[in-house]
């Protein structure tokens, strides 16, 4: 082979080797980028089409779901907490000037008390006023809103009716369980197993209340009044926020159903809690009703594909999670965070 032949060859695997260098270089950056949120963008979900449009129909109904325990803790598909999912997707909806109305799909035993009010707030400030409605002094005058209509699965309780009751239109099916208006705390006391181990537990405090949660000792009488007092303070918003939204006398629901139980869709109907019987399909009419467009108009929801970030967070906690569990408490038994208050029904809880 002659000089100028190899010399040809060596730029070439020179050349090659730049290439591949440069290859992994930008791979690289693009990982870590993925990784460590390098170059943020604006977090969107994708839309997909549930039913579509008629010809020339340009406007839509988008469907936004609520599903399963509410809680700040629940991971998102692109926020960090189901909560910022939920806000991204009204914020998508409010800014798609083709969406010109909303379903709100709820399917949830209820949750953390904050969780649910600032889902609640969300989808108040979302929602078309309604008659001699002002908007809140935090609300955006120049924000659009669009009509919202709220359709209730097998199960909208307690924390699930807390977000309903902010839509502009409630149905429910005859079978939703519903209703569950009421607040509950929980936590443990671990006293009488300490005593058998031989463990006492031993407590330096600035003050007479800072441990009336501890679990080491039986709370007393003015601990026990406090955090009952707390629970009926946070009883009360949510019997208030109840009776304005459904324009029901607060003292009537105060000494009938808002005393914790759950009713059916049926009986929410007969109580005022909905305002009609009807399935998915019925709330979509509605919307289109309510915004005055096409029957023809097309529907879309959003999903997330699950992102690199997601994938390698999934990968990560059930490699740190590999453990054998034995829950004695029936599947539907959420167990609650001492210390926190929760809008959830009884047999909900752990």
């Amino acid at each position: 082979m002659s000089n100028s032949t190899s010399s040809r060859f060596g730029c070439f695997g020179v050349f090659i080797g730049i290439i591949l260098c440069l290859s992994l270089l930008f791979n690289a950056g693009f990982l870590a980028g993925h990784l460590f949120d390098l170059f943020p963008q604006e977090s969107k979900f994708p839309e997909y089409v549930i039913e579509k449009a008629g010809k020339n129909v340009s406007t839509k109904v988008a469907v936004i779901r609520l599903s399963g325990l509410i809680s700040g803790y629940v991971p998102g598909d692109v926020g960090p907490s189901m909560i910022d999912d939920l806000k991204i997707q009204f914020k998508q909806a409010l800014e798609d000037d083709n969406v010109k109305a909303i379903v709100l799909s709820i399917d949830s035993p209820g949750g953390e008390v904050t969780a649910s009010d600032i889902i609640y707030s969300v989808v108040s400030k979302a929602r078309t006023l309604r008659e001699g409605e002002t908007p809140t002094d935090d609300a955006d005058p120049k924000r659009p809103r669009k009509p919202v209509v709220v359709s209730m699965g097998s199960l909208a309780a307690s924390g699930g009716y807390y977000v309903a009751i902010a839509g502009n239109y409630i149905f429910a099916h005859e079978t939703t369980f519903t209703g569950s208006i009421g607040v509950i705390m929980q936590t443990y006391n671990y006293e009488g197993l300490m005593d058998k181990v031989g463990v006492h537990a031993v407590t330096y405090k600035s003050g007479a209340f800072k441990d009336m949660l501890s679990g080491a000792r039986t709370a007393t009488p003015e601990e026990t009044k406090y955090i009952n007092d707390m629970v009926m303070e946070t009883y009360g918003r949510f019997v208030g926020l109840v009776a304005k939204e459904r324009k029901l006398p607060e003292d009537k629901l105060r000494n009938g159903i808002a005393d914790g139980r759950v009713l059916s869709g049926k009986k929410a109907l007969d109580e005022k809690l909905v305002d009609a019987l009807g399935n998915f399909e019925d709330a979509v009419k509605k919307a289109k009703e309510l915004a005055k467009i096409s029957p023809t108009s097309g529907v879309i929801g959003y999903q997330a594909a699950p992102g690199l970030s997601k994938l390698l967070r999934m990968q990560g906690a059930s490699s740190a999670d590999k453990k054998i569990e034995v829950n004695l408490t029936p599947s539907t038994a959420t167990p609650l965070r001492p210390g926190y208050f929760y809008l959830l029904p009884a047999n909900f809880v752990q």
